[in-house]
């Protein structure tokens, strides 16, 4: 139950930074998926007289039929509305050291853009495509200790 003076709820438009990486858990053969999302701001510098767009990265998680609509129709520059909230966990690593991530779990997702766009996206898209977002490796902080093999699931 839900403290009457709390609220933890996140909403997101932007784009996947590559596609959902789906697995799923042996014991229960419960999915879950992982991706990114990147979202833009952009600013104005009143010393320069110019603006900037920066793009902020965010960590994804989905679970069940969530994760499978994830893999099914979703991909690396598809644009969606996510609605989530905030997780934290927390592991050891191979060395002991305890370690944290900040996640969204999501909680909705809708595809959007128009249908014969989606379409054309799947028949044209690249990687070296241009786009008004930087790539997810050149702008996302480096976290050490943040492989996928030492994050339990």
């Amino acid at each position: 139950m839900r403290d009457i003076n709390s609220l933890n709820k996140v909403i997101l438009i932007g784009r996947l930074g590559r596609n959902p990486e789906v697995r799923y858990l042996p014991q229960t053969d419960r999915a879950v998926a992982r991706f990114t999302l990147a979202t833009n701001e952009r600013f104005f510098k009143p010393s320069t007289n110019e603006s900037d767009i920066r793009a902020e990265w965010h960590r994804i998680v989905a679970w069940g039929k969530l994760a499978e609509f994830c893999e099914k129709f979703l991909n690396q520059g598809k644009q969606i509305y996510l609605e989530g909230k905030l997780r934290t966990r927390s592991w050891q690593d191979r060395e002991g050291n305890k370690r944290y991530a900040t996640e969204i779990e999501a909680q909705n997702i809708i595809l959007l853009g128009r249908k014969d766009e989606a379409e054309r996206e799947e028949e044209t898209f690249s990687e070296s495509r241009p786009s008004e977002f930087p790539s997810e490796e050149s702008s996302m902080p480096n976290i050490e200790g943040e492989e996928d093999d030492e994050v339990p699931f």
